[in-house]
């Protein structure tokens, strides 16, 4: 018998030391068409989905980004005028310096508390049993898939004395007269946020609730024998590390979100709304693209925009990285 030791990595171990070597000795464009020669397979499969990707994400972000360099109103060819546009938006155009305001308000206030409150109620709902989760988690999603939920606050808050509000109000004598809820600028944004935290338990809401469901009960275990003594420690330090893919896909549609609101205020305070009190970039891009047609400014909106909401995930992309940690 030889005395040779064996080898015991020469499979795996040794093909990766080889592809290692070569790997080194490759320029990264040689080394990225080997690896699709090798994975082609792959590639093949998420080729359909890459294309409508490109054609239907990438294709219209570099066509916007192109476009807001020109003046164009789909008769006449783009004439390009650079940062004229930018520079309209950012120095001369006072409505669109309000609008932005109002994103940001909306934002800062419906993005991390819709957030929070998506992720503290699928935690409540995941220690119920599975029939009673099902029937809690349909009643909590329902008003964002309404297609009457806007009535409902129209109810509530119309402005005359038949509204609840109104009608609550007088009995009691806190008011004089009906106060005109969606056309009073000190009213109507502050309505429009409530009304969207209202409606924020959607996508990210069942994404957290699916996310809790994959945990394996194990880890709680481990968790136990490591130290961990109370609920908040098991949420820490073993839930959110484990629901991280979760947590950035909610981030990312809450942002998308509240960065994207104006659905609610046209409904409940018309577009625009009373003194441009709750206009947001939306509804100028809205405005100058779908009503004046003044294609070249609407896509240095839609840049701007884009833009923020890519700021902000990477934001958040980092405050997520620490979880866990």
């Amino acid at each position: 018998m030889s005395d040779k030791p064996v080898n015991l990595d020469d499979g795996g171990g040794a093909a990766v030391k080889r592809r290692a070597v070569n790997r080194g000795e490759m320029t990264r464009m040689q080394w990225t068409l080997r690896e699709m020669k090798v994975n082609k397979v792959g590639y093949l499969m998420v080729a359909p989905f890459f294309v409508l990707f490109t054609i239907f994400t990438i294709f219209p972000v570099l066509l916007s980004i192109i476009l807001s360099l020109t003046v164009f109103n789909l008769v006449e060819f783009p004439t390009f005028v650079f940062l004229d546009n930018y520079i309209r938006l950012l120095f001369d155009d006072d409505i669109f310096l309000k609008a932005i305001t109002n994103t940001l308000v909306f934002a800062a206030v419906t993005g991390p508390v819709s957030y929070m409150l998506s992720f503290m109620m699928a935690w409540f709902i995941n220690e119920l049993s599975p029939k009673m989760r099902a029937f809690v988690t349909l009643i909590f999603y329902a008003p964002s898939i309404s297609g009457q939920v806007y009535l409902i606050w129209q109810v509530l808050f119309h402005s005359d004395q038949y509204g609840y509000a109104n009608s609550i109000l007088l009995r009691f004598n806190f008011i004089q007269e009906p106060i005109l809820w969606f056309q009073d600028a000190n009213y109507v944004m502050n309505l429009c946020i409530v009304v969207a935290l209202w409606l924020s338990l959607s996508t990210s809401f069942l994404a957290f609730i699916a996310g809790l469901q994959t945990v394996d009960r194990t880890y709680y275990e481990a968790g136990a024998v490591d130290g961990i003594r109370n609920r908040w420690q098991e949420l820490w330090y073993v839930t959110l590390p484990l629901m991280k893919n979760q947590l950035m896909f909610g981030a990312v549609m809450t942002i998308t979100g509240s960065f994207g609101f104006g659905v609610v205020v046209t409904a409940l305070a018309g577009f625009p709304s009373i003194d441009y009190a709750a206009h947001t970039i939306m509804h100028h891009l809205d405005d100058y693209g779908g009503m004046r047609f003044e294609m070249g400014y609407a896509s240095a909106i839609a840049t701007l925009l884009f833009f923020m909401m890519m700021g902000a995930n990477l934001i958040v992309k980092r405050l997520l990285s620490k979880v866990g940690t």
